[in-house]
């Protein structure tokens, strides 16, 4: 989302099932309070008193900030890889069972 956020395509984040019967200024600041919530430093996520206060206002709200789990990587030992490659930035590894 983030990524969508900052080149300005948002629109795509919007399931075109519902495009159409929703206010798109409110889904895109919902959005937009949403990328504020996951930013990587903690104090620059708001608390939830002004995150109802920006939902139910129109005030200015401030650009979000690259969230915590999203780093760029540019990976020149493997130059037929990607450019830039995403992973986790608190280091957490996915396990998954299978049964015998």
């Amino acid at each position: 989302a983030w990524r969508l956020w900052t080149e300005e395509r948002a629109l795509e984040l919007i399931d075109t099932l519902v495009e159409d019967s929703c206010i798109l200024p409110e889904i895109f600041r919902c959005i937009h309070v949403g990328l504020l919530c996951v930013q990587h430093l903690p104090e620059y996520r708001p608390n939830m008193s002004s995150v109802v206060l920006m939902l139910s206002s129109e005030s200015v709200l401030p650009q979000p900030k690259q969230p915590g789990f999203l780093i760029e990587v540019h990976n020149e030992a493997h130059p037929s890889s990607s450019n830039n490659e995403s992973c986790s930035a608190n280091e957490m590894t996915d396990t998954f069972l299978e049964a015998r």
